[in-house]
């Protein structure tokens, strides 16, 4: 089978479009021929070497995508099922094996090149909204990086919950972005933005942050209101500051750490917040744009594509046709 892997680190020229053997199933496996395959930025740090890699090169990185079952050694599903997937590794190539509890079957009205554009991140802003701060009506909810893939879709589901959000990102050219995610406000994180979210809240401050950038989490316990929330979850801008533990006592404000793995724990789990997903796209609650899609074999250009920032849609790496 075709796959891109790398057999070192750094930019996209590492990429290879090479040969690998098709892998084997086991009992209680299926064999997906991937459609759709949904590239992150952690594929991007996996090729940079930021993360520990097991095994030998070549590496095969990918997590998120979906295709259609070949072979089956599972009682739950058969040859010619849809599945998707978010977290099963090795999944830039052509075929790739999924346990049975990792597989999430699609519901009509949910194609493949959907949920392979919205599992991994709709699914991080699924527990971010409902498990580290169920947010509740009229509260006001401060969403960094609001014109990105999580924060898209947190913002929409924040604001079905009844929020009140607040959408901060870097890019004016962006902004738009936030409004269209149904944001109450969008605000550049320019010097003035904390100001700006102060006016916004009458002085009081946010119930909640939800922080993706960490060199902003100094900041945004500043924004919050005594006995606020703020819920951390990434650090695409850096590390934070260490947070001082006395500040926490004597405002009454918390922090919570994030991380979707602390979530996706066995298979009950993701079917249930994979539908609960799923229904608020079926709904209306939540709307994905159309994802940029790159032919695997041209993944090179595709993490160049990402990393360059200029989208602000979901991208798809797919198969290329035998």
């Amino acid at each position: 089978m075709k796959a891109l892997t790398f057999s070192s680190f750094g930019s996209p020229d590492v990429l290879e479009y090479i040969d690998l053997p098709k892998p084997s199933i086991k009992k209680g496996e299926v064999l997906l021929k991937n459609e759709a395959i949904g590239l992150n930025y952690a594929d991007v740090y996996r090729r940079k070497g930021n993360y520990h890699l097991k095994g030998n090169p070549p590496y095969l990185a990918g997590y998120e995508g979906g295709g259609t079952v070949v072979e089956s050694k599972s009682e739950l599903y058969k040859v010619g099922d849809k599945l998707a997937y978010a977290d099963v590794p090795f999944a830039n190539a052509e075929y790739i094996v999924v346990p049975e509890t990792h597989a999430i079957p699609l519901p009509k009205e949910i194609d493949i090149q959907l949920a392979a554009s919205v599992l991994l991140q709709g699914l991080t802003a699924h527990y971010l909204s409902k498990d580290s701060h169920d947010v509740q009506e009229g509260e006001y909810v401060l969403v960094h990086a609001a014109s990105g893939g999580v924060g898209q879709i947190l913002t929409q589901i924040c604001k079905a919950k009844g929020g009140i959000v607040i959408g901060l990102t870097r890019s004016a050219d962006k902004l738009q972005t936030i409004i269209d995610c149904d944001a109450d406000h969008a605000v550049q994180l320019d010097e003035n933005w904390k100001a700006k979210v102060m006016e916004i809240t009458n002085q009081k401050g946010v119930d909640v942050v939800f922080d993706s950038v960490g060199v902003t989490l100094e900041d945004s316990f500043e924004v919050t209101k005594e006995c606020g929330h703020v819920v951390f979850y990434g650090m695409s801008g850096g590390d934070p500051k260490p947070v001082d533990p006395r500040m926490l006592m004597d405002t009454s404000k918390t922090l919570t750490g994030g991380d979707l793995w602390s979530y996706l724990i066995n298979q009950e789990e993701r079917l249930q917040r994979s539908k609960e997903l799923f229904d608020m796209i079926s709904n209306g609650s939540v709307k994905i744009k159309k994802p940029v899609e790159f032919s695997l074999s041209d993944g090179k250009a595709a993490h160049e594509f990402l990393e360059s920032g200029k989208s602000s849609s979901k991208v798809l790496l797919i198969p290329d046709q035998e």
